[in-house]
This record gives C-alpha cells, structure tokens and sequence, in this order.
C-alpha cells in the first residue's frame, strides 16, 4: 500500500515565547481517500512547529497502516526533508531522532521538498488550527 504524506504547521512569529502555539496541518492520502487532521502543537517558532507536523503526521499514518507500508512524504520545510535526508541535524536533534524513528516503522519512506503553494491542503488545515488558538 501506498500512503501520501503532506504536512505543514503555521506559527505566530510576531510574538513568539517559549509557551507559544502553532498550527499543525496534515492531509493523509489513502487509496483516494483523504484524511484531513489539524492539531495544535507546543512550538514556539515554525521550524519546531514544522517537525511537530511531521510527528504527528506519521504518528496518525503508523495507526492507520501496517508495517509494509510506501509513505510518500511531502514537506514545504526544507529544514525536516533535509534532517530526513541527512538522518540527522544539528538543530532540533531530538525531534530528528522522533520522527526519524516513526519512519522507521514503514517499509519505505520516500521524501520530496515541495514549494508551499504545492501543500495548500495542509497549508489551510494548519492555519484553521492556529486561528482556533486565538
């Protein structure tokens, strides 16, 4: 089975503190079926915001499929494709090392940097939950 990943999180980055909020948008593309989850996330600026998106996007996909599963994976944020890439970072190290090993669950991962206005579906599913935050 092939599984389609997209992921984007959105974040308020005129006032940032440690407790801030962001947006997190995932569109799940089952047999041609989509799944659309938004969900608040505890990250304080959007690069954190964008890995928490990535998490939870393979957190929901790893509940819905079984080990022998293709995840396409598709992310507006060169910063996680490059971490997924690289199998490492020297920023956000922890939550490299968290979704690298969500992926790990999956047979075959596969992921593609896209432009934002190639993620729209997420786009709007992370701005609806950063907007119900205010």
């Amino acid at each position: 089975m092939i599984i389609k990943l997209y992921v984007d999180a959105a974040s308020n980055a005129q006032h940032p503190t440690a407790d801030s909020q962001s947006g997190a948008g995932i569109l799940i593309i089952e047999n041609g079926t989509q799944h659309q989850m938004k969900q608040i996330v505890p990250a304080p600026d959007n690069h954190q915001a964008e890995f928490l998106a990535a998490i939870a996007g393979f957190s929901a996909v790893a509940k819905m499929t079984n080990t022998d599963t293709t995840v396409m994976f598709f992310t507006d944020s060169r910063l996680v494709a490059d971490a997924v890439g690289k199998g490492s970072m020297k920023h956000y190290p922890e939550l490299t090392t968290e979704l690298l090993a969500l992926q790990d669950h999956f047979q075959l991962v596969i992921t593609q940097w896209i432009p934002e206005r190639d993620n729209h579906g997420a786009h709007q599913l992370a701005l609806q939950a950063l907007h119900s935050i205010n």
